[in-house]
């Protein structure tokens, strides 16, 4: 999926920027939509089910299911990323909100260890500094580019420390995971914001391909803001 970002293609004409404009205005617009729909899919999955306690009890309880939750999410995930251009757009849409459904399903148990209140102060803090960083990434005139590699390898290092210290258990090594994945997931979604902008292919506004990008954009925004989500409720949380 290889757009044209238009102030970086000297092959648009100065007449045709408005145009180019518009439209990557519109994209983005779709994209935030999906996710939107897909961060209210999961919380309303997530409170449905912290309502129940006997399905709170159960689901904590039933380790296999819950492992095997998580392993249903990454593959939904990944088939999503592989396959996204031999899928219809409606499929695509499916599998964006089951998976977005599967996480709210896992994110019930956090009202099972952190207060409702903190819950939703730490996700309006997240949508915040969410907001800021990827209102950075749409309108910055630099290019983001020389960031991807070095998140993408801090990264790497963060989820391989976040296995480590689950067998160390070392306090101030959560810390430092804690504070260093805030950083990397406030930069994946500038850089992500600006590579999403780029992705879009002008002239196909409105066909299945506009769809697919579009909910391809808003997966990667999604994992950026659940994540950012995850991490600072590490540190806003307060736990029952």
């Amino acid at each position: 999926m290889n757009g044209n970002m238009m102030n970086a293609n000297p092959n648009v004409p100065a007449y045709a920027l408005p145009m180019v404009e518009a439209e990557q205005r519109s994209f983005m617009v779709k994209v935030y939509g999906w996710m939107g729909m897909a961060l209210a899919t999961t919380a309303l999955v997530a409170m449905t089910i912290a309502s129940y306690d006997y399905m709170i009890e159960w689901l904590a309880a039933n380790r296999l299911v819950f492992f095997g939750i998580l392993i249903a999410q990454l593959v939904l995930v990944g088939w999503l990323g592989i396959r996204i251009q031999k899928m219809s757009a409606t499929t695509a849409t499916m599998v964006f909100f089951a998976y977005a459904a599967l996480t709210g399903v896992t994110f019930s148990l956090l009202f099972r260890i952190y207060t409702q209140e903190s819950i939703a102060s730490t996700f309006l803090i997240t949508g915040g500094t969410f907001g800021v960083m990827s209102a950075y990434g749409y309108f910055t005139k630099r290019d983001l580019t020389s960031w991807g590699n070095l998140l993408f390898m801090a990264l790497i290092g963060l989820i391989i420390a976040s296995l480590v210290n689950l067998f160390w258990h070392n306090e101030t090594f959560y810390w430092v995971v804690t504070y260093a994945g805030i950083l990397i997931f406030v930069g994946l979604t500038a850089y992500d914001t600006q590579k999403i902008k780029e992705m879009n292919i002008i002239g196909n506004a409105g066909t299945d391909e506009d769809r697919k990008e579009a909910i391809m954009g808003a997966l990667r925004l999604y994992l950026d803001f659940i994540n950012l989500f995850l991490m600072l409720l590490r540190v806003f949380g307060r736990r029952r």
